[in-house]
């Protein structure tokens, strides 16, 4: 119940709408409740009830013309309103018994029609409401899940992910929300109904009423396990949309080794389990209704008993005649179907816990890169780039271990070494990514913790060894950059980063779609537009990671020089996979298992004939 709570929190900003939505669903109870009683007046008319019959003189004594009623207290207000429709019946009729009959279908009609556009206006409510707090609560996970460190993700399967903002949200439509519409509706029905009940019989609803809670009771008991087996059909969603994302993403690899039945058999027995977890969840929701039903013919079945005996003896003690039992039973049946539905929705309560539950989850996960309070918001770049004794692990292993450097404004400084040796986890913290476990990362004296996360990131232009485009236009592509470029800087940048060439020659120039992922385009022309990107944000840092590395050697030859007058007057740190990437740096870092072994320049290096001898001759570093 508290998760339904923090869902219907997200409704503030559409009070309006469930203003609108409560007032109708009153009147929609009120008029529910009338249409039954209206039918007392038209069983009287057929059942002749209080007409002069001319060959009995005793009844023509006893009838009265009916006069206007004045009314006295809230206490004889059912009297007072039978009074009325009494009176105004007789004025109209004169009464002419098929006068009569009319006059009591069009009121019922009248009343049925009210009660219908009632509802449909609840309903009309309930839609903005509904949408709009699935909208926000949609928009509210998407914001936190890009907010959220990308170690959050390491941990958990994309297709997860996927689940709670797709089918998770949709869920909570279909059974939290689904529920606003019997917090007020079916409620008031019931309290409506049980008051005219008690007016008519007390005797009789008292007897009743010590039936339902058995009802409640064992449907109760039917539903407890709900919430734990809708919570492993959601969990086998998320397994199952994650094989189907990793299918997608390497489906070349997975056509090229052969394994397309291996991915289809652990597509299909995750598929399998779903099947038969939601086949045990939906099997026990059905039990809701005829159970609910059942015990609801039950309780007719009581009171057609009760109830017959009490029209039958008659006398002082029960005031219930024909037509009012007829009256009564309508009402009896009018509050099974909300209690019904208010079961069912008990039922949804349960299996949108789960739902409800996983969502608030991510939304709820702390943000350990959160902005401090009083962040500074730096705007500019001055003197260096301090790693001050910086120690980093991501599981248990330090991929860093007491490293310390530092980077002179305007200076190059090149990473090299094995795959493993902590190169890249540089670029993760400089870009704050990731956080240090011991020690700071400083720019300009300042620890970049207590930076605007936005503002260190405004410094630095980023361009990845995996060049990551999306399903946009190049321009758009481009324009992450700096939101403000020109197609004219556009073209620029492209040209600094040799693609101009390539691009010009598409169908719609900067404006054509590289399909998702830019799989449209070689890998080489997707890593020029990944530097032509960060060249349009000309910031004053930038982190070059394995930039060249899906350059064949004629676009490396005229990319590198085009970063190399790029990189002129800018710091820049720059983890080399290539010699030509890097022999002229200012200074070349080598490491080894997360520590400096050598540093220097390109010739000194090479002159000592040590770990970055080695790394030349072999032509690699990671």
């Amino acid at each position: 119940m508290n998760h339904f709570v923090n869902i219907l929190r997200y409704a503030k900003p559409y009070k309006k709408f469930a203003v609108g939505h409560i007032i109708c669903n009153i009147f929609f109870a009120l008029f529910g409740t009338l249409s039954f009683v209206a039918l007392k007046p038209m069983l009287d008319v057929i059942f002749k009830k209080d007409k002069v019959d001319p060959c009995n003189e005793e009844s023509a004594t006893l009838f009265v013309e009916p006069v206007k009623p004045v009314f006295s207290s809230i206490a004889e207000i059912g009297e007072y309103a039978k009074n009325v429709l009494a009176y105004y019946m007789h004025q109209f009729t004169g009464g002419d018994d098929s006068k009569a009959l009319i006059f009591v279908v069009g009121l019922i009609i009248v009343v049925f029609l009210l009660k219908n556009i009632s509802g449909y206006f609840a309903n009309y409510f309930l839609v903005f409401l509904r949408n709009g707090v699935i909208r926000d609560l949609r928009n509210n996970v998407y914001r936190k899940t890009v907010d959220l460190p990308l170690s959050y993700f390491s941990e958990k399967r994309k297709g997860d992910i996927l689940a709670r903002v797709t089918s998770d949200v949709l869920d909570l439509q279909y059974s939290f929300l689904s529920v606003l519409e019997l917090l007020v509706r079916e409620p008031l029905t019931i309290i409506f109904t049980i008051g005219v009940m008690l007016y008519i019989s007390p005797q009789l609803t008292i007897f009743v009423f010590i039936f339902i809670p058995i009802m409640g009771f064992i449907i109760s008991k039917i539903g407890k396990s709900l919430k734990r087996k809708s919570d492993r059909v959601q969990k086998e969603q998320g397994t199952f949309l994650s094989t189907l994302e990793e299918t997608l993403t390497g489906l070349r690899i997975i056509k090229g080794f052969n394994a397309e039945e291996k991915f289809n058999d652990k597509f299909q027995e995750s598929t399998s389990r779903f099947y038969h977890f939601s086949n045990k969840l939906l099997n026990r929701q059905n039990l809701a209704s005829p159970t609910s039903e059942f015990l609801g013919i039950c309780i007719i079945a009581v009171i057609l008993w009760y109830g017959g005996n009490l029209v039958l003896s008659g006398g002082a003690s029960s005031n219930l005649d024909s037509s009012m039992f007829l009256v009564y039973m309508g009402l009896s049946y009018n509050v099974l179907t909300p209690a019904k539905a208010i079961s069912k929705g008990l039922y949804n309560i349960k299996k949108g816990g789960a739902a409800a539950e996983r969502i608030q989850e991510i939304i709820d996960t702390e943000n350990p890169l959160k902005d401090r309070d009083n962040a500074i918001d730096k705007k500019g770049f001055d003197t260096d780039i301090v790693f001050d004794n910086i120690s980093f692990k991501y599981d248990e292993d330090y991929v860093l271990k007491d490293f310390s450097l530092t980077i002179p404004k305007g200076k190059t400084v090149a990473l090299v070494g094995q795959s493993g040796s902590g190169k890249s986890t540089i670029a993760n913290l400089v870009t704050r990514f990731y956080d240090v476990n011991k020690g700071k990362v400083l720019i300009d004296g300042l620890d970049i913790r207590d930076l605007t996360t936005a503002s260190l990131r405004a410094q630095l232009g980023i361009v990845t060894q995996d060049a990551i485009l999306f399903n946009d236009s190049i321009k758009n592509n481009l324009k992450l950059g700096n939101e403000e470029a020109t197609d004219e800087q556009i073209i620029d940048a492209l040209k600094v980063a040799n693609a101009w060439e390539f691009v010009k020659s598409l169908p719609e120039g900067i404006n054509t779609n590289i399909g998702d992922s830019g799989n449209k385009l070689s890998g080489g022309q997707k890593q020029r537009l990944s530097i032509a990107r960060a060249v349009l944000k000309s910031p004053p840092i930038m982190v070059l990671d394995e930039a060249t590395s899906a350059l064949d050697t004629e676009s490396e030859r005229l990319v590198q020089e085009a970063l190399e007058n790029m990189m002129k007057n800018r710091t820049s740190i720059v983890i080399a996979h290539r010699l030509s990437t890097i022999q002229n740096a200012d200074e070349i870092v080598v490491l080894n298992k997360g520590e400096i072994v050598e540093q220097g320049k390109h010739k000194e290096l090479i002159s000592k004939k040590g770990v970055y001898y080695k790394l030349v001759e072999m032509q690699s570093f990671g």
